[in-house]
């Protein structure tokens, strides 16, 4: 059934071919004409396109090898110069790639709801098929991926090999898979404090003895190092250019949509603050993105080292809560203390970071995904996030021909995730303010899709839609972090009592 799933999945993303198509198209194209085109010396160097080559060496090298491909299509699309070009076959040949390259995000979900579901026969089946629709058809990725147009879907993939290695009792396995995705996209650097405090903790020291502990450590640098060697190396007369390109901080603190984190409350407040005192704030809707960078009006401004030091320190608590888990716990307990503090980094920087863009609030809910089908808890926190985080992702399918697509992909995606994990799990998932909260985005929807429009307020107040679904969606994300958080830090041994309820 996991493959029919897949395969049903796959024919709702070839419908998607024609559709509206985001900047993100000619950046991969463009990587494609960079990789094939020019030597390697030359690929963090060309600046033909303003959509330079700025993710890490072994995504480059997965152009490259997509370039092989392209060629056989349209050679035309390999042309550095050749800008914005999107013949039939060259969309036909994109749209397709992200959908075979899924096959990965396939064999991940598989991989961990096998090690998740246990072994319980019918039971295990069912948790199994509930979890693959859920992770199968995230919402999200066929927004993002499918119609916006990116990779996320492959890249996903690998973090959750890596996760189902782990769980599958394959340290070693699951640091090379993570080394990987480092090296295909480093934004997943947001959650390797996770991956060090669990590998060191339960591989290296538990049961070892010093020499042993060394040996182990050695092997786990020796896959990092080795990874980042087949990576870099043949970059290594270029490492400062290249890590320029990975590491833009002069792009400022919010991206050109603000993502609904704690700075798209603290720039809202700076604008609110402005007009209340009669000064010119930050023209809501624009960022660094846009304009590079700016500064607040009234709040102070923030630096990247603000935000860094504000992501580690509000990550602090999980690492050690990670790392004082008792040994004794059993492995699955463990795996899923693992992908709960997965979880909880992934939104810390979510929150906190410097630049974030709006779709990584995917890193969050797609980890989050794979616990739904363990713990009630969990499958309540799913859907509340699912709900929030989704409509967060409308801003970037912003054509009028496009709104009843979303909006009906929003609605089908809660109605099916509530209905299959009620059906799991039993109970109400909502306490009232949450329900309230949640109610609010249909009238949120309604305003910004209609009445905004009608009252006459779309010419001389266009960013205050965007506004609304940032500061809204905001206020749900930190919600779910403070209590998933003070549910992770206090409550022992939750997994513990659900099983007994199953056994029963």
């Amino acid at each position: 059934m996991f493959w029919h799933v897949f395969l049903l999945t796959s024919g709702i993303k070839l419908l998607f071919i024609p559709a509206y198509r985001s900047t993100d198209f000619e950046v991969h194209r463009n990587w494609l004409a960079i990789t094939h085109s020019l030597p390697l010396s030359q690929w963090y160097y060309e600046k033909t396109s303003e959509w330079t080559l700025d993710y890490p060496p072994l995504f480059a090298y997965f152009e490259w090898a997509l370039s092989q491909l392209a060629k056989s299509f349209d050679p035309r699309m390999l042309e550095v110069k050749n800008l914005n070009y999107a013949s039939e076959q060259t969309v036909l040949f994109q749209r397709c790639s992200v959908i075979v390259a899924d096959v990965i995000y396939a064999l991940g979900a598989r991989r961990c709801l096998r090690a998740l579901a246990g072994d319980d026969g019918n039971p295990a089946r069912s948790r199994q098929l509930i979890g693959s629709a859920l992770l199968l058809a995230n919402a999200g990725l066929l927004m993002v991926d499918h119609i916006h147009f990116q990779y996320n879907g492959f890249l996903f993939g690998v973090l959750l090999l890596s996760i189902g290695a782990l769980l599958e009792s394959k340290p070693l396995q699951s640091a090379l898979l993570f080394a990987v995705l480092l090296n295909l996209k480093h934004i997943f650097i947001y959650i390797a404090p996770v991956f060090a405090v669990y590998l060191l903790r339960f591989y290296c020291l538990r049961g070892s003895s010093g020499g042993q502990a060394l040996m182990k450590l050695i092997k786990l640098g020796s896959i990092t190092l080795g990874v980042c060697l087949l990576s870099f190396g043949p970059f290594h007369n270029h490492l400062p250019q290249v890590l320029s390109r990975l590491f833009p901080f002069k792009r400022g603190l919010t991206h050109a949509y603000w993502a609904p984190n704690l700075w798209a409350l603290y720039n809202a407040a700076d604008k609110v603050l402005a007009l209340a005192l009669g000064r010119r704030g930050l023209p809501v809707g624009t960022s660094s993105g846009l304009v590079q960078t700016f500064e607040h009006s009234v709040l102070p401004s923030v630096t990247p080292g603000v935000t860094f030091v504000l992501t580690a320190v509000a990550m602090l608590p999980v690492a050690i809560k990670l790392w004082s888990v008792a040994g004794r716990e059993s492995t699955a307990y463990l795996g899923n203390c693992f992908i709960r503090a997965i979880v909880l980094c992934g939104c810390t920087s979510f929150l906190f970071g410097w630049h974030v863009h709006e779709k990584a609030i995917l890193m969050v809910l797609i980890p989050l995904t794979l616990l739904s089908i363990v713990n009630a808890n969990d499958a309540r926190w799913t859907v509340f996030l699912g709900i929030v985080a989704h409509y967060s992702l409308f801003p970037l399918l912003f054509k009028p021909e496009l709104t009843i697509v979303k909006i009906s992909l929003h609605v089908a995606y809660t109605a099916v995730s509530v209905a299959l994990l009620k059906h799991l799990h039993h109970g109400n998932f909502f306490r009232l303010p949450e329900f309230l909260y949640l109610a609010g985005f249909p009238i949120l929807c309604v305003y910004e899709n209609l009445v905004h429009d009608a009252i006459g307020l779309r010419e001389r107040l266009p960013f205050v839609p965007l506004l609304l679904t940032s500061v809204y969606c905001a206020v749900g994300v930190l919600y779910f972090w403070i209590s998933y958080q003070i549910s992770f830090l206090l409550t022992k041994n939750i997994d513990h009592s659900t099983d007994r309820k199953k056994k029963k």
